[in-house]
């Protein structure tokens, strides 16, 4: 009995700042985001990627990729996206790219990546103010003598 439909696992979910492809067909992944460091917000993102790879489903599917604001409501943007897996043993890479996102605010924000209304995976995407550089270097800090 062969599966007309096996709802796919997702193997990973990447943000990052581009992702570019080789003649051969092989994905470039540019700058993995771990943490989105500003010197201020609001602060306007030019682009941003969202880099999946689907593996052991058969069918065709939407893939639906949603970036939600900390209070975790807000969505700031949503994409989705039809594909399709011939068999168990193949596995394809979607991206998802978001440009001039917004980020008003400090703190957590989230990508949800679901297939057919499933959710596979929700995880931060922290926006971090820097502390402000000091414009002057700061003296190094008096010791005392040591007692003679």
């Amino acid at each position: 009995m062969n599966a007309t439909r096996i709802l796919p696992d997702l193997q990973c979910s990447l943000p990052c700042e581009d992702v570019r492809r080789e003649v051969t067909g092989h994905f470039i992944i540019l700058g993995v985001i771990n943490y989105i460091h500003v010197q201020q917000v609001p602060v306007t993102a030019p682009r941003l990627c969202i880099f999946n790879r689907w593996t052991a489903g058969v069918g065709q599917f939407i893939e639906s990729v949603r970036l939600v604001a900390p209070d975790q409501t807000t969505v700031l943007r949503k994409h989705e996206m039809k594909f399709d897996l011939p068999g168990v043993n193949r596995n394809t890479s979607n991206l998802t790219m978001f440009g001039q996102v917004e980020f008003k605010v400090a703190g957590p924000y989230y990508v949800e990546v679901s297939v057919d209304d499933v959710l596979k995976i929700r995880y931060p995407l922290v926006v971090k103010v820097l502390p402000a550089a000091a414009s002057e270097p700061q003296p190094a800090p008096e010791t005392a003598a040591p007692p003679e």
